[in-house]
């Protein structure tokens, strides 16, 4: 049964299909030939797809931790009472820096990460904790933060999609992405590998997406 549900799920063809791409992507040579006559060569290939896929990994991994790390640093501070002044201030940096690209995951992921997340956590929840004489320390590990983490999820699953997004934009300014045919395809006037790297960056984000998914499903009380 299980293997049967392994078999139906859609994460798990979207993400063969994606690395299969990845891997051979010359295999499609014959039908983009037919496809678009005339262009040479049709596969991209001043990189390996397998290389441009790990870089933006790596730079998707870092900014997205590094915004993570900070939201709900900031959101647990915000959210105790020697924090609530100020909240309005922390708002208005994210506001901010939402002008700025490198920063739009820090910006989205500080109000979603954790306001809404341990804000929503009942203050009956709260009183009980303190009632058996959890710490704050101990209310914020044992009981706050694992009520908050679907919601928290749901905010690191946003700024991990915004931030595939940017790491691909970050080609613009030599960053090796997968993002980098698209943009060689434009300046070049080669549509296949524009094609390449859109359809291999859907794959990333909607593979993620539904990574996401999935773990926000589990972490959910209801869905046990």
């Amino acid at each position: 049964m299980r293997g049967r549900r392994l078999l139906g799920s859609p994460v798990l063809w979207v993400g063969l299909f994606f690395a299969a791409l990845l891997l051979r992507m010359d295999a499609l040579q014959p039908v983009l030939q037919l496809v678009f006559p005339g262009v040479e060569p049709v596969i991209y290939s001043r990189a390996s797809f397998l290389a441009l896929f790990l870089s933006q990994l790596e730079l998707v991994a870092v900014a997205s931790l590094a915004a993570s790390l900070i939201g709900v640093a900031l959101a647990v501070f915000v959210t105790r009472p020697a924090g609530r002044d100020f909240r309005a201030m922390i708002n208005a940096l994210a506001t901010v820096g939402q002008t700025f690209p490198p920063a739009a995951v820090l910006a989205i992921a500080v109000p979603m990460v954790g306001f809404g997340g341990l804000e929503g956590v009942s203050s009956g929840v709260r009183e009980a904790a303190e009632g058996m004489g959890l710490s704050v320390w101990q209310r914020l590990r044992d009981v706050e933060l694992p009520l908050a983490a679907p919601i928290i999820l749901a905010g690191i699953r946003v700024s991990v999609t915004i931030a595939i997004g940017t790491a691909t934009i970050g080609s613009t300014v030599g960053a090796l992405t997968l993002g980098t045919p698209i943009f060689d395809g434009l300046v070049a006037n080669k549509l296949p590998f524009v094609l390449e790297g859109a359809v291999l960056v859907a794959l990333f984000a909607i593979f993620t997406d539904m990574l996401f998914a999935r773990l926000e499903r589990w972490l959910r009380p209801e869905a046990g």
